[in-house]
C-alpha cells in the first residue's frame, strides 16, 4: 500500500486543528475578518473583490462582504465549474439571490454579471508564511489565480485560523502563492517573508 501524499496528510492535520479551534469565537473572528479585510481593501484599492461562501467550520466571510458592499466596493462570489477548470466569478452583494451550485455551495444567479476580481479572499486547509497553501484538493484556486495573474495584477488573501499554519508547505511549479494570510491573530504579509519573482 502506498503511503498518503504529504499534502494530504498536512491537509488532514490542519483541518483537524481547525475543527479543534474551540478557543476562537467564530463570530468574533468573522467581525475581525470584516474589519481587517476591509482595511486591507481600502489600502490596496482593488476594483472588484471576491470572497467565498463559507462552508462547515470555515471563517464566515459574510460580515466582510456586507462591510465592503456597504462602503461601495463591488463584490463577487465564485462559481465552481467542471473539475480541471478555473472558477468563474459573478457580481454579488448581500441581499442578492443565491442558487445552489456544484457540491451544494451557494452561488450567484447565472444572470449576474461575470467579472474578473482584483483581490480574492481564498479559503484553505493549510498555509505557511511564504504564502504557499493547501486547498481542498481539486486545484480550483491554483488554476484561477494562475489565469487571473496571466491577465493582470491581483492580490490573493488566504483566510484561516492561526492553528492551520504549517511550518513548510510542499509545493510544485503550478501551485499559486498567497500575497497575504488573514487569521484571528492578524495579517501576515507573505511578500515580506519571500518576495514574489
Amino acid at each position: 500500500m502506498q503511503p498518503p501524499h504529504p499534502k494530504a496528510v498536512l491537509r488532514s492535520e490542519a483541518l483537524a486543528r481547525r475543527r479543534a479551534s474551540r478557543s476562537v469565537d467564530p463570530v468574533a473572528f468573522a467581525e475581525h475578518l470584516a474589519s481587517a479585510g476591509s482595511s486591507l481593501v481600502a489600502e490596496l484599492r482593488p476594483g472588484i473583490v471576491s470572497a467565498y461562501f463559507s462552508l462547515r467550520d470555515e471563517a464566515s466571510t459574510m460580515p466582510l462582504l456586507e462591510t465592503l458592499s456597504a462602503s461601495g466596493v463591488l463584490t463577487a462570489l465564485p462559481i465552481t465549474g467542471p473539475r480541471g477548470t478555473p472558477l468563474v466569478f459573478r457580481l454579488w452583494r448581500p441581499g442578492d439571490a443565491l442558487v445552489e451550485g456544484k457540491m451544494g455551495i451557494s452561488e450567484p444567479s447565472p444572470a449576474a454579471a461575470e467579472v474578473a476580481p482584483d483581490l480574492l479572499f481564498v479559503p484553505l486547509a493549510a498555509f505557511d508564511r511564504t504564502g504557499h497553501r493547501i486547498g481542498y484538493g481539486a486545484g480550483y484556486y491554483d488554476r484561477t489565480l494562475a489565469a487571473l495573474r496571466a491577465r493582470k495584477k491581483i492580490f490573493a488573501v488566504g483566510v484561516a485560523y492561526a492553528s492551520q499554519e504549517t511550518q513548510k508547505i510542499p509545493h510544485e511549479d503550478h501551485d499559486q502563492r498567497l500575497d497575504f494570510v488573514l487569521t484571528e491573530e492578524g495579517l501576515i504579509d507573505c511578500r515580506s517573508v519571500l518576495p514574489f519573482p
